[in-house]
């Protein structure tokens, strides 16, 4: 059992060093993107390192950080993406793309399932320049994966300007990634007990923050009290913004936040019962005793960080 800290008034902002996606060491380098031949030129720059990506894991080196190879390393890739110029250390200056390739080429590289990683599971272990480079590729590579069309005419379209657009070969009209912004909301009562709840899709025993997706023409607060009411039936006041951090599963980038319940607005808990199967309330003392039963978001995830802003230091529930 995990003996809670005692109570203390959380900062007002989430530190930037408790949001493990949200790091980075990374030049985008936004004007070489456009470069003639970019691809030609960094395949013939012996510095280019490469991180390689099959199927939306990333390929780990004997000490744990992404495996950046030397271009003559790389098998044929199905997509490539510049990344930019790393700033970190005596890496500085490295150009950086991210190669994503097939089950064949995969198993060529390193047949090992377990040297392939899941950001999810590594996001809060990878230094910063890794945690960026890995975040920025699996969110790219899944916007380039849904939008082999265009989806103003139909026509096919083809990456461009090195990953960061793609071009209707029809008219040759631009599309730009595709970022979805959602809200995640610690809540409090007047006892200072947070609430969590079970989604559908989860596990069995998994609990986390309430979250939903930002709706056209809403503001991030009205978000937030809206996406609490319909999910739990309470009414919350005070939205707080604490910080924010990518979420490349598959293109969303989560706005956490505050709140506590509306103390003129009387609310009965209430799960939705299509998204939100179960919600609880709990203190401090509660969750603590709680961890043998529940599971809790991961470490990588901004869930985690409001959760123990709330709890007021690291939560050890033996969970990466």
């Amino acid at each position: 059992m995990s003996t809670p800290p005692p109570a203390r008034q959380p900062q007002a902002a989430l530190p930037f060093s408790s949001l493990p996606l949200s790091r980075h060491a990374l030049d985008r380098d936004y004007l070489g993107r456009n470069r003639e031949g970019l691809f030609d030129e960094l395949w013939g720059d012996p510095a280019t390192r490469v991180l390689v990506l099959w199927k939306g894991n990333a390929l780990l080196g004997a000490n744990g950080r992404l495996a950046l190879l030397p271009t003559d390393r790389v098998p044929d890739a199905e997509l490539r993406l510049y990344l930019g110029r790393s700033l970190a250390g005596d890496s500085r200056g490295l150009p950086i793309v991210a190669a994503q390739i097939g089950d064949e080429a995969a198993v060529r590289l390193n047949s090992d399932p377990a040297a392939w990683a899941n950001l999810r599971v590594v996001g809060n272990t990878l230094n910063d320049l890794d945690a960026g480079l890995f975040t920025a590729a699996l969110a790219l590579a899944n916007w380039h994966t849904s939008h082999g069309f265009s989806p103003r005419t139909g026509a096919p379209t083809v990456p461009d300007q090195g990953g960061w657009v793609r071009r209707n070969l029809d008219d040759g009209s631009e599309i730009f990634p595709r970022t979805d912004p959602a809200i995640i909301v610690g809540i409090v009562d007047s006892q200072d007990r947070i609430l969590l709840g079970h989604n559908a899709m989860w596990d069995a025993n998994r609990y986390s923050l309430l979250a939903g997706f930002v709706e056209p023409g809403e503001s991030l607060e009205s978000a937030v009290i809206r996406e609490v009411f319909e999910e739990s039936g309470i009414r919350v006041v005070d939205p707080m913004y604490l910080g924010s951090q990518p979420w490349p599963f598959p293109a969303s980038l989560m706005l956490g936040f505050s709140a506590r319940v509306d103390p003129d607005h009387e609310s009965t808990l209430t799960p939705d019962g299509t998204e939100i199967l179960d919600l609880r309330w709990f203190s401090r003392a509660e969750l603590a005793d709680s961890l043998g039963e529940i599971f809790l978001p991961g470490s990588t995830s901004i869930a985690r960080a409001i959760l123990e802003r709330w709890y007021g230091g690291p939560i050890d529930d033996g969970q990466q």
